[in-house]
């Protein structure tokens, strides 16, 4: 009988059958890492919430970040997660709250499963409910605990309140000696710091980023638009792995390099101006965020090799600075320093980078860098007057020793 040719699969197959990706036991230890912080907090309880907004035919739900980040569910509009470290069946200190079935708008936007085992098994969460149960269970549990914790992001004065807060307070004015506490700071913490498939969701992003940053060098030239570099980096993103984008990328030429978060893309490229490309590839959820400026000629002026040169040096002494318990701030003076002396001081009006992971601006923590954050690295300056905009960023990763870059591989 004749043996039958196994054909060798593409690299694209090859790729997508060894991708990066968070297994449901990580987020059930995350989780848990939550439930002993409220734990030593009094047993206080907590709301998570995915975000009452759901899809449109113009554009797709996305989850809060912090609520992603403790289920990895990112398809549930007005999904719940309650927390409650001493409920008395261990099964039930964390609980999934669902909004309920309606075939008839499932019918349009997509049909979802029963509440049972095998949405279990999907989710990783043992006690799953529908919304209409919460008032019920949360009483339950706020009443027993009389300390209830904040977990979302606080707002400012005149923002609304988080989600979570609001729920709270409102449970909090009906049970007689309950109190909302702060524990805002605990998810930024825990966010900050990644995993090791974290970091390779991160690496893999920063990889197809690559792969795109490759398509806008062929298509930045003279005569082209900076739509056409803009559509080159995208397409390469979505036929190499990539989903979605981190961010909406930023392709900016002559003067609009000097527009910080230029969003336009629509001038043409002109013969000597310099052109500004900061845009990244999202993986697994994770983001890229990576900046590169490139001579729309092939080559470079005098002036302009000076700029490039001096942001080139300014972000290499950035990088070296990345170190565990140094603040970003001591990282941005070294790179500031840099910038001064060459004399572009007040042309470098921004903070020297960000935390980055499930958003392209992740959960930042306010404290010493640490090992396994990752961080932004991205000096620039923009001389409005010459028309000189130049940014370098990468993405950087703290280790016991030197930083390790992330997007080295992005020719700069």
């Amino acid at each position: 009988m004749p043996t039958r040719t196994r054909r060798p699969r593409s690299a694209a197959r090859r790729a997508l059958t060894s991708a990066p990706s968070i297994a449901l036991t990580e987020f059930a230890q995350r989780r848990e890492r939550v439930l002993r912080q409220l734990a030593r907090a009094g047993n206080a309880v907590a709301l998570v919430l995915a975000g009452e907004v759901g899809g449109s035919l113009d554009h797709s739900f996305r989850a809060n970040a912090d609520f992603r980040y403790l289920t990895g569910i990112d398809d549930e509009p007005g999904a719940i997660l309650l927390l409650d470290p001493a409920h008395p069946i261990r099964a039930r200190r964390e609980q999934l709250y669902l909004r309920p079935l309606n075939p008839e708008v499932e019918r349009w936007d997509g049909l979802r499963e029963m509440v049972g085992q095998s949405l279990r098994r999907k989710y990783g969460v043992e006690t799953i409910f529908r919304t209409g149960a919460l008032g019920r269970f949360l009483l339950e549990s706020a009443r027993r605990s009389k300390r209830l914790a904040c977990l979302h992001a606080l707002a400012s004065h005149n923002a609304p309140v988080s989600p979570d807060l609001a729920i709270l307070r409102e449970s909090a004015a009906r049970i007689p000696g309950a109190t909302v506490i702060d524990l805002s700071s605990v998810l930024p913490s825990l966010r900050a710091v990644k995993s090791a498939d974290e970091i390779r969701c991160i690496e893999e992003a920063g990889r197809i980023t690559g792969i795109g940053f490759a398509a806008a060098r062929e298509a930045c030239r003279p005569g082209a638009n900076e739509f056409d570099v803009q559509e080159a980096i995208e397409h390469a993103y979505r036929t190499n792995g990539s989903r979605a984008l981190a961010f909406r990328t930023i392709a900016g030429s002559g003067l609009n390099g000097t527009v910080l978060h230029y969003h336009a893309n629509d001038r043409p490229l002109k013969a000597g101006d310099l052109m500004v490309i900061d845009s990244g590839a999202a993986f697994g959820g994770y983001a890229s965020d990576v900046t590169r400026t490139l001579p729309v000629s092939g080559r470079f002026s005098a002036r302009q090799r000076l700029v490039y040169d001096t942001v080139l040096q300014a972000q290499a002494a950035a990088i070296r600075a990345c170190r565990p318990g140094v603040r970003m701030s001591a990282v941005d003076e070294a790179a500031r320093k840099v910038i001064t002396r060459a004399g572009f001081g007040d042309f470098f009006p921004h903070g020297i980078g960000h935390h980055l992971g499930l958003e392209v601006h992740d959960a930042d923590p306010a404290s010493p860098l640490e090992p396994g954050m990752v961080v932004t690295i991205e000096p620039g300056i923009y001389i409005e007057g010459e028309s000189i905009g130049v940014r370098i960023e990468d993405d950087v990763l703290i280790t016991r020793g030197a930083a390790r870059v992330l997007t080295a591989h992005i020719p700069k």
